[in-house]
């Protein structure tokens, strides 16, 4: 029986590995990143991630389902069923916009892989896409059949909320370095859960409603 002191050692080690990759497949994507400095940056021997972990592929994985399937899992056992359409979907773009302010390196790293086309993204993280999307699919459709929504496309919807967030959390260092953008645009944060939610919230709800 394992003790509860080397458990928790072996959750702490496992985590360092975690933020460490996160960090360098935010900066380098899937390709660019090396397991040597992965190791580095979590102060540990390579060998551990392998043992802890898998490969390089693994990794990847458990770095984004660490993120994205307990997001998704979130979203699902928090949503109230009592709640009215309206409510639900400002929920979600709520609890979206928290997740995606909780872990600022997810924007870089998934923006990286759409532009690869998907290259490299594992087929767990697929299915915690896919429940995501079939949550919002089910807000969309329950609200059409109340009336209180207008017939949807609901993967356009999840785009534009999803697509809209990540692109807005990863140019900010691109809107904060150059003087060329109007000031309206320069003040902005990179923060989106909070005022940003609440206008994205606005127009959504604007664009679907009846």
């Amino acid at each position: 029986m394992v003790s509860k002191s080397v458990e928790s050692k072996r959750e702490k080690t496992i985590r360092r590995i975690l933020d460490a990759a996160a960090k360098i497949f935010a900066e380098s994507g899937f390709e660019g990143a090396r397991m040597d400095e992965i190791a580095k940056q979590a102060k540990i021997n390579k060998a551990m991630i392998y043992y802890h972990i898998g490969d390089k592929k693994a990794l990847y994985a458990q770095v984004l389902h660490d993120i994205i399937g307990n997001a998704a899992e979130h979203f699902i056992n928090n949503l109230d069923e009592n709640q009215s359409p309206e409510q639900k979907l400002k929920y979600y773009i709520n609890a979206l916009t928290r997740t995606m302010d909780q872990n600022p390196l997810l924007a870089p790293i998934m923006m990286r892989e759409q532009a690869s086309g998907g290259q490299n993204l594992p087929e767990i993280i697929a299915g915690d896409f896919a429940l995501i999307i079939g949550m919002v699919t089910n807000i969309l459709e329950e609200g059409a059949k109340q009336g209180v929504f207008i017939k949807t496309t609901p993967f356009i919807i999840y785009s534009l909320v999803t697509g809209g967030v990540m692109f807005y959390k990863g140019s900010y260092p691109v809107r904060s370095r150059y003087a060329v953008f109007p000031e309206n645009v320069k003040k902005l944060g990179d923060r989106v859960s909070g005022e940003v939610s609440s206008e994205i919230e606005k127009l959504i709800l604007k664009a679907v409603k009846k």
